[in-house]
């Protein structure tokens, strides 16, 4: 018979053992990976007794965000305490020692304690407590049976680079304050430091400028062709008032900045020059070369011709103008002022511009462009403020003080280096959040460019070729989203989220520290957290892709299924089947020789995720027939060789995807050689249509057939007039007759031959089905 001693001493060692719990390395997921971590045994539990104490009202009002997440999520409040209790806190404590935005993270079952030298580093801390409490402290309603603690551990956290940041296009779709403040939020979380907003493109004007009013009445607004895709756009008659825009205020902008500053993030305003700013020309002609009166272009400009004339006083007057009142809003170290893509036709034409280039001693007009950015970084700096620019302010000589944004690739950054001047990398390649992130036919419509997660996640802003010297000059990193295809929130969410996780990861942790399998095996638990907090994330990097290649000997398809990551458990059915867990798993290329619906998943933990991939394998009589073509397809679209058009695998709506065969205005007529007489009644013709980058549906498709090979009789024909369309859309022709017997097919696909702009028009087809 066990005493009451006994019991009490196995209830005090059960009791132990519950406090003690070990988390595992593996449950610690956060963004970004900071640069030490211990785990010790035990876990902090958070309750509506805990105590937050804190020293002045700035840290008080950094606790509070996360005391309003309690408040909502668990339904209680912690309290504030000026002295710090025995048990069940969470203490600030300043050390002037850390570097400024550097943190350490002391947590126990008695209490925890954040240090920091400065607020930043108490935002970054708390970010940290954040994400290691359940993800439910998301959640907008009060979340039941959650355990609202975390592990006991020590965390010696600060980021590699200054600059962390992430740029928003308002010019070519406009997003308003509260949007602006959410994205300061989910920067905030990620560690990020910096938001750029690009307020002047040729597209609109988005500052208000108290100055010259015509800026937010006239060049805030153009005329609505939202129904056309953006490169498709028509030029614009300056005498048609424009809509579609709008434009952030001065009181406005100051709420934001004054809300980044709570955040640790620094704004930072782009007023570009001397090119895409052919709004402002169309507010005040005198701004140009020849005064001409333009319009507000609503969609793509190229080249960018419309531009500040460099000769007129006028031009500088109007500019410093203009960046005085810029400079009461933003009190940022910096003032990015473009200077990217400007297109010097009319500065070669312009007296006014070809009397300074003589006055000044210049060379030509490229550096008539470094005078314009040495004078105003001039200006700026007199104000004490710095120059940021596009690395195309190197051309003609670089301003001395300017900071250069590399974007043309690393190219620009390592010259600027080499020079001494500091750098912001933010390469296309790995930078550009407006590319595609998946599959082209999964995604929404974006720029004809693809950057997954995981290259994003490769990004380094120091180049391997950069000396210790030119690394000192590496400021950090930059994600950039240019929203010509972007007209709302939640496609901005879209291209911006899980990529930007990645990036953060790529400019604040140590680069040894980073790995792509630990990094995938964390963001399930963001992702979990962007459910909660209603952000449209993309789940591009679980989606199953497939590439194909056609033996045309064999008369059979080899498909190979892959994923983004690494580690994956994909599997597949054949036919009509539901994905589940009796798939195949995939471990090699599946061979397929007839018609056949092929589906496939990533599975996790034996079930699938994300969406289910479906292709339709579909043979047909021309498979791998003998084609004789009237007009030869284009040099640069040649799809896989002489047989693409009829080798099974088609084309998807990335038209570089070496499947499309393409005619620039020419109509595609091409013989289809069955090589036996054989009975049919179909002919479909696949074809792609992307209006922005001029490729148009055929407006007629003929079908003639032959015995001979020499007299053909036309048996069918299908027409499709021109119809705008601002979607990227791929469509089966498809021609039906009466069944007849044949050897030769000739199929004629009509090319629109110009475009509604009057330029050439190319004619895009993938495959011609004969059954």
């Amino acid at each position: 018979m066990r005493t009451l001693k006994s019991i009490i001493v196995a209830v005090l060692l059960i009791s132990s053992c519950f406090s003690q719990k070990i988390v595992a390395q593996k449950d610690i997921n956060l963004f970004p990976k900071p640069v030490n971590l211990v785990l010790q045994e035990g876990v902090f539990q958070f309750s509506k007794n805990t105590k937050f104490v804190v020293n002045n009202d700035s840290q008080k009002e950094i606790a509070t965000a996360l005391i309003r997440k309690f408040e909502t999520a668990a339904g209680w409040k912690p309290q504030f305490s000026t002295k710090i209790p025995k048990s069940n806190y969470i203490q600030f404590k300043v050390d002037k020692n850390l570097n400024r935005e550097a943190y350490k993270l002391q947590v126990s079952s008695k209490g925890i304690v954040v240090t920091a030298k400065e607020n930043a580093g108490f935002i970054y801390a708390l970010e940290s407590i954040r994400q290691l409490l359940p993800t439910a402290i998301e959640s907008k309603k009060v979340a039941s049976n959650v355990k609202w603690e975390i592990p006991s551990l020590t965390i010696t956290d600060e980021p590699r680079f200054q600059w962390r940041g992430l740029m928003l296009d308002l010019s070519r779709h406009f997003f308003d304050k509260n949007y602006i403040k959410e994205t300061i939020d989910r920067l905030a979380m990620l560690k990020m430091n910096v938001l750029h907003l690009h307020l002047v493109d040729d597209q609109g004007w988005r500052i208000e400028i108290k100055k010259y009013p015509k800026l937010t009445e006239v060049a805030a607004w153009r005329v609505n062709q939202e129904n056309l895709i953006w490169n498709a756009r028509l030029a614009v008659n300056p005498d048609e008032k424009g809509t579609y825009g709008g434009f952030l205020t001065q009181e406005e902008l100051k709420e934001i900045v004054k809300y980044a500053q709570s955040k640790n993030i620094e704004i930072i305003p782009e007023i570009e020059m001397p090119a895409h700013v052919s709004c402002a020309i169309a507010a005040y002609p005198e701004l140009a070369c020849f005064n001409q009166r333009i319009g507000v272009p609503s969609g793509g400009v190229w080249p960018i011709t419309d531009i500040y004339c460099a000769g007129k006083e006028s031009t500088f007057k109007f500019l410093q103008n203009v960046l005085d009142e810029v400079m009461t809003i933003f009190p940022s170290k910096y003032i990015h002022i473009g200077g990217d893509e400007a297109t010097k036709t009319n500065w070669k034409k312009c007296p006014h511009c070809q009397k300074r280039i003589k006055e000044e001693g210049l060379k030509d007009e490229n550096e008539l462009q470094s005078y314009f950015v040495k004078r105003m970084e001039k200006y700026i700096n007199s104000k004490g403020k710095k120059v940021i620019g596009w690395d195309e302010i190197l051309e003609g000589g670089l301003a001395p003080d300017a900071t250069v944004m590399s974007w043309r690739g690393t190219k620009g950054g390592i010259e600027a280096t080499e020079q001494g001047h500091n750098v912001i990398m933010t390469p296309d390649s790995h930078c550009y959040f407006n590319f595609y992130q998946g599959p082209q036919n999964e995604e929404p419509l974006a720029f004809d460019a693809y950057l997954p997660l995981r290259k994003v996640y490769d990004f380094d802003p120091v180049v391997d070729s950069m000396t210790p010297n030119q690394a000192k000059h590496v400021l950090g990193g930059q994600a950039n989203l240019w929203a010509e295809y972007i007209s709302n929130p939640d496609d901005s969410e879209y291209m911006i989220f899980p990529r930007l996780a990645a990036l953060a990861e790529a400019v604040w942790s140590p680069k040894e520290a980073r790995n792509w399998n630990d990094f995938i095996d964390r963001l399930p638990s963001l992702l979990e957290r962007y459910d909660y907090l209603g952000i449209n994330y993309a789940k591009s990097a679980y989606l199953v892709t497939a590439s194909s290649t056609a033996d045309l000997d064999k008369k059979i398809v080899k498909v190979a299924l892959k994923n983004e990551l690494q580690k994956t458990d994909i599997r597949y059915v054949l036919g009509d089947k539901s994905v589940d867990e009796n798939a195949s798993k995939y471990t090699d290329s599946i061979a397929i020789n007839e018609t056949t619906i092929i589906k496939a998943s990533l599975f996790q933990n034996d079930k699938p995720i994300g969406k289910t991939f479906i292709d339709t394998i579909q043979f047909h009589k021309a498979f791998g027939s003998k084609l004789k073509f009237k007009s030869l397809y284009d040099d640069n679209y040649k799809g896989d060789g002489p047989l693409s058009l009829v080798n099974i695998i088609r084309g998807s709506k990335n038209f570089h995807d070496g499947q499309w065969q393409a005619w620039l205005v020419n109509d595609m007529e091409v013989v289809v050689d069955l090589e036996k007489v054989q009975t049919i009644n179909q002919v479909t013709v696949g074809s792609i249509e992307n209006q922005g980058a001029g490729i148009y549906f055929p407006t007629a498709i003929k079908v003639l057939v032959s015995a001979d090979g020499v007299t053909y009789k036309e048996v069918q024909q299908v027409l499709h007039p021109f119809a705008i369309n601002s979607n990227s859309e791929l469509k089966d022709f498809k021609i039906n007759f009466d069944k007849l017997k044949t050897r030769f097919v000739k199929v004629i696909a009509t090319n629109l031959k110009k475009t509604p702009k009057g330029e050439d028009s190319w004619l895009f087809i993938d495959e011609i089905l004969i059954n």
